[in-house]
């Protein structure tokens, strides 16, 4: 039977490393840009970002200080903006008390803040820290991973703990 670290390996000898294609610079820019990134495209969220927030937006304690109504407005284009502007303001706020201001490293430390499960940590650890702790299951490797018999779940959480 084939394993995940298996068809990793093969896959390392024939591509690059993957990446990303939300434009960041920090841990934090890579937190606020993946929260946005949930049901809008890469391209939309990454002319909101460093168009709009990352010039403007540099620590925790910059969205945290903003007014609700005026980071809505900023990252409206990008869909579900309340929701989003609250997990953002809430996700910072928790930066701030509980992390010293930093985004943490682990995937389970990740998942406790507002506006970040399994996938969007996944993608955190990966490319802000390059630690492969989890994979990131969308729908594309959620077929894959059960076409080649590495999983038989169906909810990506499960996925991503089998691979």
């Amino acid at each position: 039977m084939l394993t995940a670290t298996s068809v990793l390996s093969a896959l390392k000898k024939l591509y690059k490393p993957p990446r990303t294609f939300l434009a960041y610079r920090t841990p934090l820019d890579l937190t606020v840009a993946t929260i946005l990134s949930a049901q809008c495209t890469d391209d939309r969220v990454n002319t909101v970002v460093t168009e709009t927030l990352y010039p403007k937006y540099r620590t925790p304690d910059d969205y945290v200080a903003v007014s609700r109504q005026e980071l809505e407005s900023e990252i409206y284009s990008c869909g579900t903006y309340r929701n989003k502007a609250r997990f953002i303001q809430e996700m910072c706020q928790l930066l701030i008390d509980r992390f010293g201001g930093e985004v943490p490293r682990t995937l389970d430390e990740l998942i406790t803040l507002p506006g970040i499960g399994r996938k969007t940590a996944a993608i955190i650890t990966y490319a802000a820290y390059d630690n492969p702790e989890a994979v990131a299951v969308d729908t594309h490797v959620i077929r894959v991973s059960r076409r080649l018999g590495l999983s038989k779940q169906q909810n990506p959480d499960k996925i991503s703990l089998d691979l």
